[in-house]
């Protein structure tokens, strides 16, 4: 599995809604390799955003028909947007990340291990100078509060240690998933939904 990964955050396995996460993720990566830049440094993520605004300019990924009448929630990391009866809308700033790059992949591993509740990657939107991340998921309508133990035995079903608090970690994959407490889990008719994961690669993850 492993490997499999491996190859779905490099591009060179497709998985779920991954097409166009990938090629924005490779082409960020290159050229920001290419700049020479310094994920390390503490200016990385501004001009890693200023690559990325070049990229959608290129690429004519801005959207600038969203409609943001239906208006559902947000968090500190996103708004959400009802699309139609069936699909959300979210906006995402990568707040939670160090970098886009991280954000694209927790999208692609969202989208593998949680495929029911894979994200699509719209386009992009700015508001006010911030560069927000638009994708689409299915809307998932809880039928039952969520237990926390039920996520707990499922993660740890599949490889994944509870560590501290709603936060996991798997040591083979060298995967961290974080912060999912019961509204970033829903319960619909006895199924968990993972709605809003929060994946990092570990250091280990390469490996």
């Amino acid at each position: 599995m492993k490997n499999e990964l491996q190859n779905i955050i490099s591009g060179k396995s497709s998985v779920v809604y991954g097409a166009l996460i990938q090629t924005v993720a490779r082409e960020l990566e290159r050229s920001c390799n290419a700049s020479k830049l310094d994920k390390e440094n503490e200016h990385f993520k501004k001009q890693e955003t200023e690559i990325l605004i070049e990229l959608i300019d290129k690429e004519q990924l801005w959207i600038s028909d969203l409609n943001l009448d239906n208006y559902v929630s947000e968090g500190a990391e996103q708004r959400v947007y009802l699309k139609d009866g069936k699909t959300v809308q979210k906006l995402n700033d990568s707040i939670y990340y160090a970098s886009w790059q991280d954000y694209f992949h927790n999208l692609l591993l969202n989208n593998f291990f949680f495929a029911d509740t894979a994200y699509h990657l719209d386009g992009f939107y700015k508001d006010a100078d911030v560069v927000f991340a638009v994708v689409s998921q299915s809307f998932i309508k809880a039928t039952e509060p969520t237990k926390l133990e039920n996520v707990k035995d499922f993660l740890t079903a599949n490889g994944f240690i509870n560590n501290r608090n709603h936060d996991y970690y798997n040591p083979v994959l060298g995967i961290i998933l974080e912060d999912l407490h019961d509204e970033n889990v829903l319960t619909e008719n006895g199924v968990l939904r993972f709605i809003d994961t929060v994946f990092y690669l570990d250091k280990t993850f390469w490996n």
